[in-house]
């Protein structure tokens, strides 16, 4: 709602980068997030719909295949058809929100072009003279600034790569810059998958800071016996979310068996939610 509040005229950064953030930290992020944009971007008021086409712009340059692949199924192209369709909501659609539409549509066509139901989607569109060409977009419009590469970047730090990169690109031979294009491509593409789980990593860490600290709260009180009916239903929710952010930690660990100091981060927070889970247990039991 905050990244795609129709009552500020900017785009509030922050939080799309933290929607995004929480798409790649929830396991259930890449399908939920498209339905959730697909309301938005269906909303009657234009500044609301086209905050959420930059929130959806801005997922696809951030989350990884995972979302690319839901972006990709009829069930969601279907979302955005209808906003360009005077059978549905192409009637009373801004003109400006239909053209950003056209322009996503027409530029996942040529990042996606394995993905046939997006080709499929926007050929139907042409057949139907709902769109009647192709626009033309500014290279930097067509997506909304990435997020900051990280300095322990793959482009950095694997120098194999970066010099047969460097080699191929170099070359004045056709099969070479293809070549080129499908290193770029697989580098891009784990480096996404690196950040994902730095993301993930960053959000289940704050997620159990913030449910240890509110856990804590509520069991002072629970003690203290000031403690209404609803404060107990809070408690029980905080210990259930606990209970689930434990696999996600022990998750977490085994992906990051290479990375020290992120490993340790993680353990420390495990630790935080086993003596918060086992206080819970004790207090609730003497009572």
């Amino acid at each position: 709602d905050k990244a795609t509040d129709p009552s500020i005229a900017e785009e509030n950064w922050e939080c799309i980068q933290r929607f995004c953030e929480q798409v790649n930290a929830e396991l259930d992020g890449p399908s939920l997030a498209p339905r959730l944009l697909a309301h938005k971007i269906q909303s009657p008021q234009e500044r609301e719909a086209l905050h959420a086409l930059t929130v959806l712009e801005t997922c696809v340059n951030n989350c990884g295949e995972r979302f690319h692949k839901e972006i990709a199924k009829f069930r969601f192209l279907n979302e955005l058809i209808k906003v360009l369709s005077p059978k549905y909501y192409g009637a009373w659609s801004s003109e400006r929100v239909k053209s950003r539409v056209t322009e996503v549509l027409f530029s996942w066509t040529v990042w996606f072009p394995q993905e046939v139901k997006i080709r499929d989607a926007y050929q139907m569109l042409k057949k139907q003279g709902i769109v009647k060409e192709d626009p033309k977009v500014p290279e930097d419009k067509i997506l909304p600034p990435p997020s900051p590469r990280s300095q322990n970047s793959i482009f950095d730090t694997d120098e194999e790569k970066s010099k047969l990169l460097a080699r191929l690109l170099r070359s004045s031979h056709s099969e070479d810059l293809q070549a080129a294009n499908r290193l770029i491509k697989s580098m891009i593409k784990e480096e996404q998958e690196r950040s994902a789980k730095v993301s993930r990593r960053a959000s289940t860490i704050r997620e159990v800071s913030e449910s240890v600290k509110r856990m804590d709260e509520l069991l002072e009180n629970y003690k203290r016996q000031e403690f209404s009916k609803s404060d107990q239903e809070t408690l029980q929710m905080v210990a259930q979310r606990c209970e689930r952010l434990r696999p996600l930690l022990f998750r977490l660990a085994s992906e990051t068996v290479d990375d020290d100091e992120a490993l340790a981060e993680i353990l420390q927070a495990n630790d935080k939610l086993t003596q918060a889970l086992g206080q819970y247990r004790r207090v609730t039991a003497g009572h």
